[in-house]
């Protein structure tokens, strides 16, 4: 059975940088993308980026370009997101997901779930 093990949140002031890691186990991990949602209290889950499986493009969504990054290592069935210059309405749960489907940026595309890590970012 597939399973995420999300990694790595914890408290930062703004500006500060945080980086979240995603765990795969059970699953031919190196076939699927790879994404980052994220959601805050009170609001939808959000994409916030994803890699593809083979030549491991990334997208990611307009308010995260330039300050996130995420990379992937299929000989360890992990996903990295590197979080820079963090901003208080970056506060929330980030989860990591894996979907068949190509580039994929729905959450309901995505199949398997992790169960979160909390990231907050103090003002």
């Amino acid at each position: 059975q597939a399973q995420l093990v999300e990694s790595g949140g914890g408290l930062v002031q703004t500006g500060g940088s945080l980086s979240v890691s995603c765990a795969a186990s059970g699953i031919f991990f190196e076939s699927y993308t790879v994404g980052w949602f994220r959601q805050a209290p009170g609001k939808e889950r959000e994409f916030v980026a994803l890699i593809a499986p083979s030549d491991s493009r990334a997208d990611y969504a307009d308010f995260v370009k330039g300050r996130f990054t995420i990379s992937r290592d299929n000989t360890k069935n992990t996903v990295a997101l590197q979080m820079n210059a963090l901003k208080p309405e970056d506060t929330a749960v980030y989860y990591c997901a894996l979907t068949g489907l190509f580039r994929s940026r729905q959450p309901a595309s995505y199949t398997y779930w992790g169960r979160g890590t909390q990231v907050t970012v103090s003002s």
